[in-house]
């Protein structure tokens, strides 16, 4: 995907996420984030829109802290959050290609990263707003997520942010878990499990122990931990491994 079509996705997700919130009210519990209500979810997702805009902006080569959660709510957080984001989308719409500053995944450039990624994250916070605003969250896939950007989400997901580190997605014997999106040719990937981090790649028919199948977007949403999986076949274990030990930090 082009980092424009990214922008645009993260320009639309902030409107979605902010008008869900603002129907469900500030004071109201996100079901798909136990224990936070819709101002924490505000004060987080502009919190770290003001963070990637930051680095964009101003150049930050090196790792920069965030300027730390406000203490603002109601109609004021609403308002606060939607300035953040829209000056996160124009600092990302009138960047220079080249711009060179800090990113912690891989990518083409830093610009493609930051666009990527906050696409992403907005659109995921967009289904925990909802999710407030409905009450529970939807089984099934979510709505307005494209088969061509869930389908990029979980890539970066499995084999970008799990590869790193810090995943707590460890196996004591060798596992293989399988992720297949049915509506998308070729989006499957095969996790490799292990003492190690995870390590993901795109496969045809590699042998699982389990596989995770469905639509691209309900696939997205579930390994963001967001929705159920659609379908679980094989090992059940493993499904529920990546539901307790996947949360990324």
């Amino acid at each position: 995907m082009e980092t424009v079509t990214f922008v645009e996705t993260l320009d639309r997700e902030g409107g979605l996420l902010a008008a869900a919130a603002e129907k469900a009210g500030t004071g109201a519990e996100v079901p798909t984030c136990p224990g936070w209500r819709v101002r924490d979810l505000l004060r987080h997702t502009g919190t770290v829109h003001r963070w990637a805009a930051g680095f964009v902006a101003e150049g930050h080569t090196s790792y920069h802290p965030d300027g730390g959660l406000p203490d603002l709510d109601g109609d004021r957080l609403l308002a606060w959050f939607r300035e953040g984001h829209r000056q996160l989308v124009t600092t990302l719409a009138t960047a220079p290609p080249d711009v060179r500053c800090w990113h912690f995944l891989p990518a083409p450039s830093p610009l493609a990263f930051w666009a990527r990624r906050q696409a992403h994250e907005t659109t995921v916070h967009r289904l925990d707003a909802e999710s407030a605003r409905d009450g529970d969250p939807a089984g099934g896939a979510p709505a307005d997520v494209g088969t061509d950007f869930a389908v990029d989400g979980i890539e970066e997901l499995l084999c970008a942010f799990h590869a790193r580190p810090r995943s707590a997605v460890r196996t004591g014997e060798p596992h293989a878990l399988r992720v297949r999106a049915t509506d998308a040719p070729g989006a499957v990937w095969t996790v490799r499990l292990s003492a190690e981090p995870p390590v993901a790649h795109r496969t045809g028919a590699d042998a699982a122990d389990c596989e995770l199948s469905g639509p691209a977007a309900a696939l997205y949403a579930a390994l963001w931990n967001r929705r159920p999986f659609p379908e679980v076949t094989g090992d059940r274990s493993l499904a529920a491994l990546w539901r307790e030990r996947s949360g990324v930090t």
